[in-house]
Formats: structure tokens, sequence, C-alpha cells
């Protein structure tokens, strides 16, 4: 496998965390298991600006927890064992069952290259569209409303237009925490010019508390908020009629289904106050630069899609898209989300932005000389992982992903992969919830180790280049996937290089486009392995006619600009959105409503986070946020424990009693595993109820009930090596890092065991060792060193 840096030489490589793409430099250390890590302040994402967990990326590279060697139920296997027995297990499988037996789930942690091959030999070779990523976690709703309005996936934007808007609108996305290097990039832009910053979302967040105007919405009424300010606008000075008859369709049938304005009315269907919803209208009417930018606040509904049509819907009333500092903005949650849309990784897309009419199968399958095209869309991931349940999907391919955690329900996913008669799991560590369940695991590079190509929010594609050796068996995701494909039997599949998969990904790209399909970069497909790896970082589209895209004078940064879009008549449609609430109401057994998201210093189920202190030190536990008036109606003082629980499932917490949270309402973050907490998975207890058009999971409401723990004793224990808690007799307990070693929270419960016993299970010494001990009886403190 090809490596790439010289040791102690800085490497220009891209975050491994959010869709923001920032660009950094990596100088490997003497011992080639760490490196030092800062901003590149050439790359044009983030000019040299990191976030708190880019700064300590450096500090996550350690060997502990890696899985370095392939396993075959749990002993120690070598490559050939291993693919042999999961290409062999697939193929008779698919003998057996058909195509749809098999089911891959991938990750937008992925690079383009690993996703691209993955697609290609399940849709392309195997015959089945059973892949979806975690992305559809994340972002299948504005898929959905993007190519309903523009006839593609498109995000019309880029991050320049922070610097130019007058007026920026957050819906639904706590910016500071989730995105922190653009949000800062937003309030220079404020200092500089006096941008206003408009905040939506039901919690108080740190991106609320910089913005000039909060408005603390009802959780899932964003379609009736955009539609009173479609109504609005399209009566006002701001609507462009010339604009809307030129370039649009389906206008008057979208204003009659928003409906006229009436203040009080939106009011009580937003909880807003009339006065802030009036200063909101005002501020859109009267700035034309103004963008709305939206996340996982406005994706992760069951109305998600009607959302992100709501909100496009104001853009294209104003003709406020295409041009500087305007237009509506869908800000990604994961490094690479992009580049999986972009080959196609979601269940109901093919590669390079094509769908499955019959004539982007065609020309996919001769593109690939594919053997079995898939020709119809598979398996969404919540649909995905209940066909596993059923038994109607008999083998699942996990890669770089913990749908144990993340998924919805996730106890039910749990016990479906449990039950699957074959499960593999390709991943960096041996630690994770979803790696513990499977037959085989594969192990695979990790970030520092892996070559190839992300793509940010804004259309940027950007190389991750490896300054790092394998450690032990690790490989590719996409040498992985390639090797499995020709055991299978599957020509197409001999890939040298990442490089030979990105030019092949660019020639699809290009492959019969005649400017029908919006993601062209054709000027990339004879790009070859020394310039694939001195690759600048580039907006798409870059079609052949031009010279690389990074080379030109008029590189595209906005697309729309010439007021068409790529439907069939290359106009643009209103949608006609019709406020509808969540799946699930509250209940007399269920009163309050879970909403759930990411804190600032961890991310998704922290197997790269976790392993700095610095890191933990913001939040060392999972907790739930509540409102002062519901924490003393139910006897919840601060720092308690709480047992929360729904339909679904149940978890114990740590309480943060806060006015952030509204009446009636529960924040709680999405981290922490079983690994770190005894019970805080909170998507254990998460509504599985999806979004009819994309298959988006409902994450930000769910009902739940809320009982104070009675504990019978709390503990605080510092240790220098990781105590195994998996199995001990007390309800609490949360472990983080702390510098030389590990932390734990404890508390027991009625039946659970004494603190003396758990002391001294968990101070189990030598029988030499001395021990200092100090007992209080009147208080029943103990203290143990």
């Amino acid at each position: 496998m090809a490596f790439e840096a010289p040791r102690n030489a800085e490497t220009a490589t891209t975050c491994p965390y959010c869709g923001v793409g920032c660009g950094v430099l990596a100088a490997p250390s003497n011992d080639g298991l760490s490196a030092e890590v800062r901003g590149d302040p050439e790359h044009p994402s983030n000019f040299g600006k990191l976030c708190s967990k880019g700064a300590a990326l450096g500090e996550t590279l350690d060997m502990d927890e890696r899985l370095l060697h392939p396993e075959i139920d749990g002993r120690k296997s070598d490559w050939d064992e291993a693919l042999n027995l999961v290409a062999q297990r697939f193929s008779e499988t698919i003998a057996a069952h058909g195509p749809d037996s098999v089911a891959f789930y991938v990750s937008g942690q992925l690079l383009t290259e690993d996703y691209y091959v993955a697609n290609k030999l399940i849709k392309g070779f195997i015959g089945s569209a059973n892949i979806d990523t975690n992305s559809r976690l994340c972002m299948a709703s504005s898929v959905v409303g993007h190519k309903r309005a523009f006839g593609t996936d498109t995000v019309p934007g880029c991050y320049e237009d922070l610097d130019e808007a007058d007026l920026v609108v957050l819906v639904g996305a706590n910016f500071a925490w989730c995105h922190p290097v653009l949000h800062q990039r937003l309030l220079a832009a404020k200092a500089r010019r006096g941008t206003r910053i408009v905040a939506i979302d039901p919690r108080q967040t740190a991106t609320s508390a910089a913005a000039d105007l909060h408005l603390q919405i009802k959780p899932g009424a964003d379609v009736a908020l955009f539609n009173a300010l479609f109504s609005h606008l399209s009566s006002s000075s701001a609507f462009d009629k010339a604009y809307v008859e030129s370039h649009t369709t389906g206008f008057d049938a979208a204003l009659a289904a928003a409906g006229s304005v009436d203040m009080m009315d939106v009011a009580d269907a937003t909880g807003v106050a009339v006065e802030d919803l009036l200063t909101f209208f005002e501020w859109v009417r009267d700035t034309p630069r103004t963008m709305t930018i939206y996340s996982q606040g406005v994706n992760q509904s069951t109305a998600g899609s009607d959302k992100v049509n709501a909100i496009l819907n104001c853009h294209l009333a104003t003709g406020r898209i295409g041009t500087p500092g305007c237009g509506p903005f869908s800000i990604t949650g994961q490094p690479n989300a992009m580049g999986g849309r972009e080959v196609g990784g979601l269940a109901n897309q093919l590669a390079a932005h094509m769908d499955f009419a019959p004539e982007d199968v065609d020309r996919v399958g001769r593109f690939w000389t594919a053997e079995r095209m898939a020709y119809a869309p598979g398996l969404k991931a919540v649909d995905m992982f209940n066909a596993v349940a059923e038994g109607h999907v008999k083998a699942i391919w996990i890669m770089a992903t913990n749908p144990v955690v993340s998924m919805p329900d996730a106890d039910k996913v749990r016990a479906a992969l449990q039950a699957c008669p074959f499960v593999v799991v390709s991943d960096v560590i041996k630690t994770g919830d979803t790696v513990a369940l499977a037959d085989v695991r594969l192990p695979a590079t990790a970030w520092g180790e892996k070559s190839g190509t992300v793509t940010n929010s804004e259309r940027r594609i950007s190389r991750q280049r490896s300054f790092l050796r394998p450690p032990g068996d690790a490989r590719h995701d996409w040498d992985i996937i390639s090797d499995v494909a020709r055991r299978m039997g599957y020509p197409g599949f001999e890939y040298a290089s990442p490089s030979e998969i990105f030019r092949e990904h660019a020639a699809l790209s290009d492959f019969e486009n005649t400017g029908a399909r919006d993601f062209d970069i054709g000027a990339y497909a004879g790009v070859d392995a020394a310039a694939y790896d001195d690759l600048q970082p580039f907006q798409w589209p870059a079609p052949k006619s031009e010279t690389r895209a990074g080379e030109t004078q008029n590189e595209q940064h906005r697309f729309f600009q010439d007021g068409r879009f790529y439907t069939a008549d290359k106009k643009a449609r209103f949608l006609e959105t019709v406020p509808r609430g969540p799946a699930n109401a509250p209940t007399e057994n269920h009163p309050f409503i879970l909403n759930t998201g990411r804190i600032r210093d961890h991310w998704h189920t922290m197997t790269r986070t976790a392993k700095t202190p610095r890191l933990s030190q913001h939040i060392a536990e999972p907790f739930l946020e509540i409102h002062p008036a519901d924490a003393a109606d139910l006897g919840l003082s601060p720092a308690a424990l709480a047992t929360a629980k729904s339909a679904y499932g149940e978890g114990l917490f740590r309480v943060q009693i806060s006015r952030r949270v509204r009446q009636g309402e529960v924040f709680a973050p999405m981290h922490w595993t079983s690994r770190y907490a005894a019970a805080g998975r909170i998507d254990a207890l998460a509504n599985p109820e999806t979004d009819p058009a994309s298959g988006q999971p409902e994450l930000k409401h769910t009902p739940i009930s809320l009982s104070a723990f009675s504990a019978k004793w709390f503990g605080l224990l510092a240790v220098i090596e990781e105590p195994n808690l998996s199995n001990a007799p007390i309800s609490y307990w949360a472990k983080a890092r702390i510098e030389g070693g590990w932390r734990v929270e404890l508390a027991g419960g009625r039946d659970d065991a004494d603190i003396e016993e758990i002391a001294a299970r968990l101070t189990d010494l030598e029988p030499n060792a001395e021990i200092l001990e100090y007992a209080d009886t009147k208080t029943g403190a103990l203290r143990r060193a």
C-alpha cells in the first residue's frame, strides 16, 4: 500500500469531523504513532482555523482499542480466510435468497473512493440497491427537498456567502457547537459589516446567544413558520414577480397551500411572540442578501422534506438564490456525506447524481459493464434494520459506523444484528457496540492512514492524505471491498490505488452528460497518480470542457445564477407544504418531548474524541437538560439522576436544570455508548418514525417519561487503567479519560451492590498492596487510595 508522508514533514490533509471540510497540516512524530496538527492557512474552507475537536486530532492517534487483525467469531484470522468467508457467505446467501437478502450499511466517514467501490459492487454486480448510509440520519430530507425544487440534489451557495450576507437565518442548526469554524466566520462578518443573525431553535444554545433574534419555536413548527413567511413575502415588496414567472412553476398552488397570514394564528402554531414574528418577517422582507442555513433540526423530522421545501419556497419567491450573499444552504453533518451523495451512497440514488430512471440504470450499467444492475431503490436505513430483524436481510456488511448506538430504537437494531445469520463489520476499533456483534471483523485504516477525497458542504473536493503507516494488518476500505468483489467473481475491481477509482468516478460524472446533470467533474477524468497526489481543493462542477477547475479564471462557485434548473423545463418548482405535527405526540404516560443532538467537544459515538482528556473536560457524562419547573415537579435537584423511558427503551442520565429548554421538553446528547456509560445510549429511546419522502428518522421529537432515580450512594473513582464496568452490579456509571488515567462517576440504587463491595471490586489490588482508607460511619463517606 502506498504511503505518502516522510517523517516530520507536514502533510496537507482534511479534518475527519464535520462537513465544514477544514484543511489541516499534520506532521507525524518520530515514533509514527501520533502527530502535531494545525490548521492549513491555505485551505479555502477554513484558512487555518480549527475547532476544539480539530485542534486535538493529534491526541487521538494512539493504538489503544485498534482492531489490528481480521477476526472470525472472535478469534484471530488472516485476510485470506476472512475474505474468502465473506465472499462465500454473501454468494451463498444471494444464491439461496436473491440479491435483496444482503445489504451494506456505510458511512459519511468513508472516503469517496471507498463509497464508490461499495456502491458499484452492490448496485452493479450483486444487483441490489440495499446500500444505505448514516447520512440517511443527517441529510436525506435535504436531498429530497433539493430534488423536488431544483430537479437535482444541488447546494447552490458557498461559504463566501457568509462574508457577503446582510442577514443569516440559522434554522435547527447549533452552528457554534456543530460547525464552529463557520460560526466564527459568521461572527467576523457580523463584526465587520453588521450582519444580522436570526436563530430558530426550540433550545437556547451558544448559537442563539450570539443572535440578534432568537425564535424559540415549538418543536416541529417550522413549516407553519416558513409558510407564513412565504405568504408575507409574496404580498410584499420583496416578491420578485418577474423571477417567479420566468424561472419557476407551481407558485399559485404553493401559495394557496400556505394560506393567508394571521399573526395570532402563527404565534399560536409556532409558540413565538407576534412582535418577534413581525421583526423576523420585516428583516427578511427588507434584506435582499439573506441566507438561510439549516441542519438537523430541520432534517431529522417526519416532515423534514417539507420543512426544506418551505424554506426553498421563500427563496424562490424572492429570487434570492444563486447570487452573492443569499440563498438556502444545507450545512452537512459529516466530513463526506456530500461525497457519499455524489457516488449514490443512499439506497434511492445511483452514482453521479443519477436515479433509478431506466435511462440512468442503463447508462450506469453500460459504463460499469455491470453484470446485474439494480433497477429500483433499496432499503433505507430504518427499513434496512427492520428487514434484518424480520429475517429478510440475512447478511449485512457494516462499514465505519456504529448503528447500535446511532440508529433510532437502537435496542431493536442490536437485537436484529444479534439474530442476523451473518454480520460483517469493517472498523478501526475493536471496542464498539456494533463491532461486538460481528461474525467477521475486518481491520480498516483510520484517518492519518487513509488516502482519498472528501467533499464538504459547499461542494469542495479536498484530499485526505496519509501521513501514518497502517498498523498491523489494517487495509483501506476500497481495497477490502474490491478484494471481496474479486473473490465473488466480479470483474472491474482491479484497482491498485485510490487515484484509479477517482478517475473512474470523474469519468462517470462526465459520461453522456450534456449539462443535464449537475454533478460533473469530468475535468479530472484524466488525472494521473502524481496529479492526484497533488490535487488542490476545488468546487464542483468542473466539466471536461474547462481546464482543471482549480486553474480556471471563472470557477463556478454558485449554481442557478442564470435562473436555469435541472428540471425538464429548466424551471424550479414551488412545493405545496402543509404543516403537520410530529408522528408521535406526548401522552399521559410519556408527557415530555425528547430532543437529541451534539455537544461541542464530542463527535458521533466518541471512538475518536473520547481518546483525549482535553475533549472530555467540557462534558464528561451523558445528561438530560430539563426546565426548572419540570425539575421541581419531578423532585429533581441539580446533578441528580433521572430515568428516562420511551415506548422503545430507557436510560439513566445526569440532570442539568436549565432555562435553555422550554417547559415540557428535554435535550440529551447522542454520543455516549455502552463503552462509556451504563445506560447513556440515548438513541435506544429515540423514535424510529420516518419522513415518508426521505426516510429520515424523527430524532428531534420522541415522547418520554421522566422520574427521579433514588440513589443509595454516589461515588467517584480515579484510576490509572480503564476499569471494566460492563457487568458491575450498579445502575449508574460514566467514565472519561483524564490525564494519566480515568475518572468514573458512580451511583447505586436500591437493589444495587453496596459501596463497600463496589469499592473492593474496582480497587482489586495485589494481596500485599498498601491501602489507605477513610470511613465515616455517620455520613457513609468512604475514601480509599
